[in-house]
Parts: structure tokens; sequence; C-alpha cells
């Protein structure tokens, strides 16, 4: 009894890190807050530490609970693998999962999860919410959303990543741009054009960074916060955009925009998806996760 104890008391800790709330923590365990409260201070004794004082963001880890937080996630997830501890997910019937995706997800990611999701759970409701990367460790952590997928890198141990597909670039012009009408453009030509980019921190910083290395930060005319402005901006106008290439191909298709290649190489952004680490993550959000990898890993 005292082994099973422990172990509940490590758990506790470990979501206690990865949540930083004492209601997040319980609302995974499955227990009510005093429960939570209890265990903390148990630890508290046992270790002779605070381990978590409160912050403006919620509980904030002491130095030994930095230390502690390794170790012991790494000993919680062996364990749930050896004692299959992510259970069988019926989705047979209704359920319900929540995704993080930023606006060109929504265009590009979204119809695949969907098509995915529809084949494997018919009766299955999606709730789509934007993604802010200021935002997104404690929106999963706490379990308000339960994936993300996005380009840039959530660099935090109380996460899992799972690298999906590589995406690369191209030009974007109106169909009847007047100067540039081939399939490719030279780095003189896009010199003389006037170029519109995304700001922010949604993803996709490559196309800005281009522009500046190859000197043409200058040629900038107009700055927009969202990609799914970018077909309506183009075209009408004279203005160049660099948009990842699956995104511009799809474009392409319901806008009076075409794309060209272009005359750089520009890394090649990685998508990848999100999620809460064990003891976090539940089999509904293990079972919604291999959804989301069978749905996008390894796009051509």
């Amino acid at each position: 009894m005292a082994a099973e104890f422990d172990l509940n008391l490590i758990r506790t800790f470990v979501l206690l890190y990865e949540t930083r709330s004492v209601t997040a923590a319980a609302d995974v365990l499955g227990v009510t807050q005093p429960t939570v409260s209890y265990g903390l201070g148990k630890l508290r004794r046992r270790l002779g530490d605070e381990l978590f004082v409160r912050g403006p963001g919620g509980l904030v880890p002491s130095s030994e609970a930095e230390r502690l937080y390794p170790p012991l996630r790494t000993a919680i997830e062996q364990l749930d693998v050896t004692i299959g501890a992510a259970t069988q997910f019926d989705a047979s019937g209704p359920v319900s999962f929540s995704i993080g995706l930023s606006d060109l997800g929504e265009v590009n990611t979204l119809p695949l999860v969907l098509a995915e999701l529809a084949a494997r759970a018919p009766a299955a409701t999606l709730q789509v919410h934007a993604f802010d990367i200021d935002t997104a460790t404690d929106e999963l952590t706490r379990g308000r959303v339960d994936a993300i997928v996005a380009s840039p890198v959530l660099d935090s141990v109380r996460l899992h990543r799972l690298p999906l597909f590589t995406e690369g670039y191209a030009g974007m012009v109106a169909v009847d741009h007047p100067r540039l009408r081939g399939d490719s453009a030279t780095e003189d030509e896009l010199r003389g054009e006037r170029h519109i980019v995304v700001d922010g921190t949604t993803g996709h910083p490559a196309p800005r960074q281009a522009l500046r290395t190859y000197g043409l930060e200058g040629q900038i005319a107009v700055r927009v916060t969202r990609f799914a402005t970018l077909p309506y901006a183009v075209q009408d106008t004279d203005l160049v955009a660099i948009v990842p290439q699956r995104v511009a191909r799809a474009l392409a298709r319901t806008h009076r925009v075409r794309t060209f290649a272009l005359p750089w190489a520009i890394e090649p952004a990685e998508i990848a998806a999100y999620t809460r680490r064990t003891p976090g993550r539940s089999p509904a959000q293990a079972w919604f996760l291999e959804v989301i990898r069978a749905a996008l890993q390894d796009l051509p």
C-alpha cells in the first residue's frame, strides 16, 4: 500500500509541475483539489522543501522541484508503458476533441485531420482554437486543448512533440501580374517588385528572413497579421508573397493567384503536433494524437 501511495504522490508532483495548477492537476487525476493539496503537503514534509510557490501565472517550481522533475517524469512514463496505462479508447460513440491551429493550419491542416477523424469516429466533434505561442504550453498542460499543430517550436519539458512533415516555400502573385509571368523568378526580378509579408509569432518567419537575407527588406510594401489575408491582397494587386508550398497550391485553386519557384533555397519549416506528456495525457488524447499523426505525418 505504501508503494502505491508513493506512486500517487509522484504522479501528483509531475502533474503539478506540468499544469502549474492544483485545479488542473486534480482534474487530470480525477480527484478533488483538497486531495491534491494534501498530497503536496505530504511531499513537502517528506522532502523538506516547498516545491511550489504561488506566482502570478500559477505555481512556480522551486530549484528542488526543477531537479526532481526530469527523473520522476521519466519514471512515470516508463511505468505507464510497462503496465499499459494508456487503456483502449472507445471512439464509437459521441466524443469531443479540441485542437489549436494557426489560420494557416485551418486552411492546410484541418481538412486532413477532419477526414481522418470522420473515418475513425463519425460521431466525434471538434473545437478549433486559435494558436497563440504565448499561451500554447499552458493551454495544453492545463487540458484546455487536446493537441496543437504548429511550426514554431514549443520548447518545454512539459510537452510531447511529434514531428509530422516539412513544408517548403513558393512565390505567389496574381494570375495576371504585369511582370512576373513565368514558372520561376530571378532575384533581380523580385528586387524590382513590392512584397507583402505576414508579421507575428504564429509561424513561418522564413519568408521575412529570406527578404532580409537577400537585401529585399526595403521592398516590403505591406505587412499583415494573417496568412489567410494574402490571396485577397495579392489577386487584385501587383504584390508578391512568399508562402508555404502546399498552401500556395490550395490557394491557387480557389483564388485568382498562381505560384512560381523562388530563386533561393529557403529552409523548410517542420510542422509538429504537441500534446501533454504522460501521465497527464489521457487515453482519449493519445488516440487523437494518433489520428493527427495518421492524417499528416510524412506528407509528400
